[in-house]
């Protein structure tokens, strides 16, 4: 995944990031939206096929890529608990 900032201050940050669509943007944003630091998380995708700009702010108590960044954590945990459980069932399942 390629990520080119195009804009950074002290509480806001404009990424562009290379070959994402809704799915993953919706997931993100939705995820960093329960940081109470955060004010606004929203994409866009100007056209079908461009890229999403992605634009946080924060009230100045979290860094923006901070807040991005511990978003990402805690979707990679809940993925890595998923397969965990999909791991776990798919041996009881052939233990049967």
């Amino acid at each position: 995944m390629n990520i080119k900032i195009l804009e950074l201050t002290k509480d806001k940050v404009k990424l562009l990031i290379q070959g994402e669509g809704h799915t993953f943007m919706n997931v993100l944003t939705e995820e960093i939206l329960t940081d109470p630091d955060v004010d606004v998380a929203k994409y866009l995708i100007k056209f079908q096929f461009s890229d999403p700009e992605l634009l946080v702010t924060t009230n100045g108590k979290k860094d923006p890529l901070q807040a991005i960044t511990e978003a990402c954590q805690r979707i990679s945990r809940t993925c890595d608990d998923l397969l965990g459980s999909l791991n776990a069932s798919a041996k009881k399942k052939s233990k049967k």
